[in-house]
């Protein structure tokens, strides 16, 4: 999916084989869910503790507790001021904390990272290990700031340090640590470990995070009843839950080609829910029905919301992708992949550089920065794509070739807007 996935880090892999072919949604199913009203952002509880913080304020406890019923609106509704108004919270309990500092150092790197400030992230990670307490949170934490950095070898280390099969923290890290190395079976399989300890230990958070999971899991391997039928769990227990949504509108789309009743979906969850990656999803379909003004309406929609300082570097992805893809602004993307590259080494940072090097006339600069920095490292469908391309620039046809065998198995991932594209490589 291609603009599916932005604050729960899973990335995509390309073994789709054996997809069914089936319709396998039912409007029966989701429509009540669709009829929804917008998230509360306040409660007795938050009033309570809010209450509580005053100008120099030193309500440790208040401050904790604020912070997350401030992330929570931020999960509910998409809106980023209540991440910003989380990481003020969070950053005056670090200031004033004398006990306990180290969890609210952690709290605030897992800010961080849902703000893309990794290397920030980072440095809160190295803080709290040396409190020396809560180690194994810690591990865990820094395991996820080195994978989303790219440096994967300090990643497996934490990895192996936190490894207790009996541990929902540590299997659903397991299971992302082989999505990265492409071994989508073993990936499944620890998911679903994971999702039984989620079941035994009846957290709605923890089993909501991971019928979500294992629905894009399911998904990825082609079983797209049962992704589907996980997203229709995730609804049951969230019926607010616009990820859930964006999951069912995907398969309408893309494995079931109905891109009206995908957008009747994704028009229900942008009435109340207001991150701008749904924009370009829904921009794309729209291009997808040859509506070219309802596409150019969302990506509107998405410039303008995106404008908002206070996004930072969270979509300088999509924002990268937006001037190749749509806009042909390639030496503003080509800025961005420099920053990319700079802050988060990662294949996918690689592959905007690369694709912005193709796309700026630089093919045998591109075809360095596929060599060294994206082939065998990655199975992530779209950034495959970008790869064919830069070989066929390059007149490596043998590559392009066995590239398209894996492409063919990631239609229902890339979307119906790509087969066309695959085909011509």
């Amino acid at each position: 999916m291609k603009y599916l996935f932005l604050f729960v880090p899973l990335l995509f892999l390309f073994s789709c084989q054996n997809t069914e072919q089936s319709q396998v949604t039912n409007q029966k199913d989701y429509d009540k869910f669709l009829v929804s009203s917008p998230s509360r952002t306040t409660s007795k509880y938050y009033e309570l503790w809010n209450s509580k913080i005053k100008p120099d304020s030193m309500q440790l406890t208040s401050f904790g507790i604020v912070a997350g019923e401030y992330n929570r609106y931020f999960q509910n509704t998409g809106d980023i001021t209540y991440l910003k108004k989380a990481e003020q919270a969070l950053v005056k309990a670090v200031e004033i904390a004398a006990i306990g500092k180290a969890g609210y150092q952690r709290d605030l790197a897992r800010n961080y990272i849902s703000q893309h400030r990794f290397r920030e992230a980072l440095q809160l990670a190295e803080a709290a290990r040396l409190w020396g307490s809560g180690i194994e949170d810690t591990q865990s934490l820094l395991f996820d700031i080195h994978m989303e950095l790219g440096n994967y070898p300090k990643a497996e280390k934490y990895l192996d340090s936190i490894k207790n099969m009996s541990q929902f923290g540590y299997l659903i890290r397991a299971a992302k640590w082989n999505d990265h190395k492409g071994d989508l079976d073993t990936t499944i399989r620890f998911m679903e470990m994971a999702k039984q300890k989620a079941e035994d230990s009846k957290n709605t958070g923890l089993m909501l995070w991971s019928y979500t999971n294992i629905a894009d899991y399911y998904g990825h391997a082609g079983k797209i009843k049962d992704s589907y039928d996980y997203y229709l769990k995730s609804l049951q227990l969230d019926p607010n839950s616009a990820y859930a949504k964006k999951g069912i509108a995907w398969i309408v789309y893309s494995h079931e080609n109905n891109p009206k009743e995908a957008l009747r979906i994704l028009d229900s969850v942008t009435k109340d829910y207001s991150a701008p990656d749904y924009y370009l999803l829904k921009s794309e379909i729209a291009a997808y029905q040859n509506n070219k003004l309802k596409s150019l309406s969302n990506l509107d929609k998405y410039y303008v919301a995106v404008q908002n300082p206070a996004y930072g570097d969270m979509y300088n992805v999509y924002n990268a992708s937006l001037y190749l893809e749509n806009t042909g602004q390639y030496e503003k993307a080509f800025k961005i992949a420099e920053k990319e590259v700079q802050n988060r080494p990662t294949p996918h940072s690689y592959d905007l550089l690369a694709y912005s090097y193709l796309k700026i006339g630089e093919k045998d600069k591109a075809m360095e920065v596929v060599e060294k920095h994206i082939d065998g490292k990655t199975f992530e469908p779209n950034i495959l794509y970008h790869t064919a391309e830069i070989y066929k620039a390059n007149g490596k046809m043998s590559k392009v070739n066995e590239l398209k065998k894996e492409l063919a198995g990631a239609a229902y991932e890339l979307g119906p807007d790509m087969a066309n594209k695959i085909s011509k490589l």
